[in-house]
């Protein structure tokens, strides 16, 4: 039994548990406390019902523990061949050399034969586990002990090797990605630090991070600043660093000095927790080829065992020498190279591969079928603010009409900015200052694609852009696209009183990011809700030949439908929120995700965390090479088994053939499907 102490966010002692570790089959880790005061369920692993593991104990087993059967039927198989063969035994024989064999049999052979009854149970009696009992089984049946033994054995190690590697997998995609560390340094109100359980530690707690270490929770940066490496977060690995007041997430490794930092989300809803929350279920959205393959097994199966005994019992009626033994073991072999192992581990591995080569690059994708979608993309469709610019705006001219009392002017639009969490707002902000409390701001109203509406001292003041103006009929003397910089229009009581200028920075890697789509072949096309002429200056730079602006959010849809309409696949990349309707349109959904965006994880159904415009090749990429990896698993699966399958029906092949068309082809395909696991980009 194990005592743990909870404290509050002042590190007063709460209560004093008791719990007791029990891990379930299905491995979640319940703690089970004789205080009422709290309940936590942790789960420590997915359990993929419609997967591959066949025994379900094997998750808390070492690889040794796992291979230990093989190797004692192994031993028992070489020493029998060798009585029978090398070093003759007169005692071998009769009920000794039956009970040998099934004693080697036994350690691998008994779970597949439990598993193909518990599978007859549950109403699937055309298993894979029936394939090998019924093959194996009628192997003893003809006196071929020494090759049914065989058969079972290479069909076990192979199992335990599917199984190691999925497990892999997992492992990597989790080891990868949860970087929480359990315990945080709590700084108490008497100067004094206590060490506590992250998962007890409430909101507004100041937890302490000592260089080196990695924080448990998100919140904001209380020290002056700090340097961050991000990582876990974002695939890349050099220095972030955040002043006072910014956000710090969970995963985050602390690089020097000694920082402070208030929580502001618990333990278990942290981003981090989220992203891995995301990525360890997105096998659950099943890509088209598994789907289609599982099925395919499910028909495919028992149609071979109607085929088995056509082999074995139809020759009868044509072949005047009809041997049963011999057209028997030609059936048993038909049935151990028609198991289709080799295409229900290999392919959900080499999807389990991709999304782990794409986390590893801050790349997330909600499920496999994304990657065969992404795969396919033709063209991709880009926002411009926040995805291929830094969404960083700053002012940079201030123009009112002579009599416009410019400080109060920009008081008041400050004032009205504050309500808003658009970049142009923050622009507005830095470059003003401080809000004035006094300003008596009321009726606040964002128009979606045009800017805002307030009333002030009872006059309407609106900022926006210069349809803001014509929507409420205000006439201005300016020409908007004559000022290639952003424009922010400014009216007071019914009269346009002048405008800012406003400018954004291109992204460091957004050309090299147009550069590598167009050369995998992809269509770019820029949607901008800014003006025409800052977006044809941006689209000029970056050499995209396709660009539109002053764009309402529903201009943005009839574009992409134009698109599709044209029978292109279509992914658009935004900030998740306000392009929500283009990208429940789009085949795929990329979210510009960041450090701090939550809505984005929800919306979106790939999710690119440092908001690096790089990474959209690079999840094309790695989409193309998954989807290029599985059907090379399924023609070779499909390709040995179908040479083999008339081989051995014409009598040219034999079990140890059988062996090789089943667990041969099924461990060539695991090993081509690690490839993607590894994959550089």
């Amino acid at each position: 039994m194990e005592h743990q102490h909870i404290y509050d966010a002042q590190g007063k002692q709460l209560c004093c548990l008791q719990e007791e570790k029990i891990y379930t089959k299905a491995g979640a880790k319940e703690l089970l406390r004789n205080d009422t005061c709290c309940t936590i369920h942790q789960h420590d692993e997915h359990h993929d019902d419609e997967g591959h593991d066949h025994d379900h104990s094997s998750a808390n087993q070492t690889t040794f523990q796992m291979f230990l059967p093989s190797v004692i039927s192994l031993v028992l198989l070489l020493i029998g061949i060798a009585f029978d063969n090398w070093m003759v035994q007169s005692w071998f024989t009769g009920w000794i050399r039956i009970i040998w064999y099934l004693v080697a049999y036994a350690p691998v052979g008994f779970p597949v034969i439990k598993e193909a009854f518990e599978s007859i149970t549950k109403g699937e009696v055309f298993s894979e586990f029936f394939l090998m009992t019924i093959a194996t089984v009628g192997a003893f049946a003809i006196q071929e002990y020494p090759e049914g033994v065989a058969v079972m054995l290479f069909y076990a190690v192979g199992e335990v090797f599917q199984t190691l590697a999925v497990k892999r997998a997992k492992g990597n995609i989790k080891a990868l990605l949860d970087q929480r560390p359990d315990e945080v340094t709590l700084v108490m109100d008497n100067r004094q630090n206590q060490i506590v359980k992250a998962e007890f530690v409430e909101i507004g707690a100041v937890v302490q991070l000592k260089a080196g270490e990695k924080l448990a929770l998100d919140g904001v940066l209380l020290s002056e600043n700090a340097s961050f490496n991000t990582a876990a977060l974002t695939g890349e690995s050099k220095p972030d660093t955040k002043t006072k007041g910014e956000g710090v997430l969970a995963g985050m490794i602390n690089l020097n000095g000694v920082a402070q930092v208030k929580v502001t989300t618990a333990y278990k809803d942290s981003k981090l927790s989220r992203i891995l929350e995301l990525v360890q279920n997105a096998t659950a959205q099943k890509a088209p080829t598994e789907l289609f393959i599982r099925k395919f097994a499910k028909i495919y199966t028992p149609i071979v065992v109607g085929l088995a005994l056509g082999i074995c019992l139809l020759p009868y009626f044509f072949v005047d020498t009809y041997e049963f033994k011999t057209w028997l073991y030609r059936s048993l072999i038909f049935l151990v190279i028609s198991c289709p192992c080799a295409l229900v581990i290999s392919i959900p591995l080499g999807y389990f591969g991709g999304i782990g080569a794409a986390s590893r690059n801050g790349i997330l994708f909600k499920g496999s079928s994304f990657l065969d979608l992404i795969a396919n993309i033709q063209n991709v469709v880009m926002d411009k603010t926040g995805t291929l610019t830094k969404g960083v705006f700053k002012v940079q001219e201030v123009v009112f009409k002579e009599g416009v009392d410019k400080i109060k002017m920009l008081q008041m639009v400050n004032a009205l900015e504050s309500k808003s969490t658009h970049p142009v707002a923050t622009a507005i902000h830095h470059y003003v200052g401080a809000v004035d409390a006094s300003v008596p701001i009321q009726e606040v109203e964002e128009i979606a694609g045009h800017g805002l509406k307030a009333i002030i001292e009872g006059n309407e003041l609106l900022v926006g852009n210069f349809k803001l103006m014509d929507k409420f009929g205000i006439q201005y003397d300016v020409d908007p696209q004559s000022v290639v910089d952003t424009l922010i229009a400014v009216a007071f009581n019914k009269a346009f009183v002048g405008y800012l200028t406003i400018a954004d920075e291109i992204k460091e890697d957004a050309s090299s990011a147009i550069n590598a789509l167009k050369k995998l072949g992809v269509q770019v096309t820029m949607l901008s809700g800014d003006k025409d002429t800052v977006v044809k200056a941006v689209a000029q730079k970056l050499a995209i030949q396709q660009a539109f602006g002053d764009l309402l959010p529903e201009d943005k849809v009839n574009k992409v439908k134009a698109l599709k309409g044209q029978n292109e696949t279509v992914a658009f990349v935004g900030d998740g929120v306000n392009d929500a309707p283009v990208i429940a349109l789009s085949d795929v959904g990329i979210a510009m995700g960041g450090l701090g965006s939550d809505a984005t994880i929800e919306t979106a159904d790939i999710v690119i965390q440092d908001d690096a415009p790089s990474k959209i090749p690079m999840a094309i990429h790695i989409g193309r090479q998954t989807k290029r990896i599985v059907w090379q698993n399924i023609s070779l699966a499909f390709g040995v088994k179908a040479i083999v399958l008339i081989l051995g029906a014409g009598g040219l092949a034999t079990m140890w053939e059988a062996v090789f068309a089943d667990v041969g082809v099924a461990l060539l395909a695991i090993l081509n499907a690690y490839r993607i696991q590894g994959l550089k980009v």
